[in-house]
């Protein structure tokens, strides 16, 4: 009995241990298509990289128009952050990358502060 009580202990610690190391924080995802895109999010993770660790997950997204040029967006935990046109031959793409850079981090670090102020007590974060 002893035996199976440790085994059980065993497993449940380790499965506890597995879903902490599960979660992984800091990562930048490419949903871009064109030329101009690929440009673009090389350049604002290369921005990003150059910060301090990134804490949250971010997904860069892009939808090519012939008429209007590219949209590329910018989404952390599901919300738009960062939206912006950009014309298919974007000359100055390191300076547009860089400051979608700089508002996206601004809005983290602004996420970050509302948090402290808010008050979880009685409900999970997902039950807002």
């Amino acid at each position: 009995m002893k035996v199976f009580c440790w085994i059980l202990a065993l497993l449940i610690t380790s499965q506890e241990v597995s879903a902490d190391e599960a979660e992984i924080s800091g990562l930048i995802i490419n949903h871009t298509i064109t030329r101009s895109g690929q440009e673009f999010y090389r350049k604002f993770s290369e921005r990003l990289n150059d910060e301090d660790a990134l804490e949250s997950n971010l997904v860069v997204n892009e939808r090519p128009s012939a008429r209007w040029g590219i949209l590329i967006w910018v989404e952390l935990e599901g919300q738009a952050v960062y939206r912006e046109f950009l014309s298919p031959n974007v000359s100055q793409m390191d300076e547009t990358a860089y400051r979608a850079a700089e508002i996206v981090l601004q809005e983290i670090d602004r996420r970050k502060v509302q948090s402290l102020f808010e008050d979880h007590s009685d409900l999970d974060k997902d039950e807002l």
